[in-house]
């Protein structure tokens, strides 16, 4: 579900976009346009859960080590999922402090904010402090929630080589895989079903606030 009209958040990451495109060389930019390719290719966006669908609950550890499990906090209202690929991600952490600064508007909405990373939690905590955030962090380590929502893809060998040299993605994740989970969002009523999902092979593409905000609002 994606919107054709640029919102606050993806004006912002357009930005991004376009310095990241001018300082990249050519073989690079190529590198990561063939590696969305890649993902719309490796058919995710049609495997992942979708409106309608029953989201899985699911229980893992948040920064201070407290479990949280997504059933238990539907009981108090409607749930905002969203993944994010990791502290090294500038479009993430353009995200992460958006949604920091709209927190406001979710608690209003009665919603609870959840963000899911396959980073490590050393690592995710990390970009937690550093962002200042309000709402839940979770580690998803080896992107096992992100698999039971449909999320998750492998990087081509090119862009995993680029990210191992670049930050370590092996190290950051913990694992070699060299999987992540797609920028996705969803909103989970108090039943468990999914009322909206955000599903887009860029990552440089993120769920408007205004939309999760306006579906919220037709739930209540």
């Amino acid at each position: 579900m994606n919107s054709t009209n640029k919102g606050e958040l993806n004006t912002l990451l357009d930005i991004k976009r376009k310095e990241g495109a001018a300082k990249f060389t050519e073989e690079k930019n190529k590198i990561y346009a063939d590696g969305i390719t890649s993902v719309v290719d490796s058919g995710v966006l049609e495997k992942a859960l979708n409106v309608g669908d029953k989201a899985p609950n699911f229980t893992l550890k948040n920064a201070l080590n407290k479990a949280v499990s997504l059933y238990a906090e539907l009981e108090n209202g409607p749930v905002v999922l969203t993944w994010y690929r990791g502290g090294w991600c500038p479009y993430c952490n353009i995200t992460l402090h958006y949604l920091q600064e709209k927190f406001p508007e979710f608690n209003k909405a009665g919603a609870t904010l959840i963000a899911l990373t396959p980073e490590l939690p050393d690592s995710s905590l990390s970009t937690s402090e550093k962002n200042n955030l309000e709402f839940t962090v979770l580690s998803d380590v080896g992107n096992k929630i992100g698999k039971e929502f449909g999320v998750v893809f492998t990087l081509t060998n090119e862009v995993a080589t680029i990210y191992n040299a670049g930050f370590g993605l092996n190290e950051v994740n913990g694992d070699e895989s060299n999987q992540l989970p797609l920028a996705a969002t969803y909103v989970i009523d108090q039943k468990g079903i999914i009322q909206y999902a955000f599903l887009d092979a860029d990552y440089r593409e993120r769920a408007e606030v205004t939309e999760i905000l306006s579906v919220l609002k037709k739930m209540k």
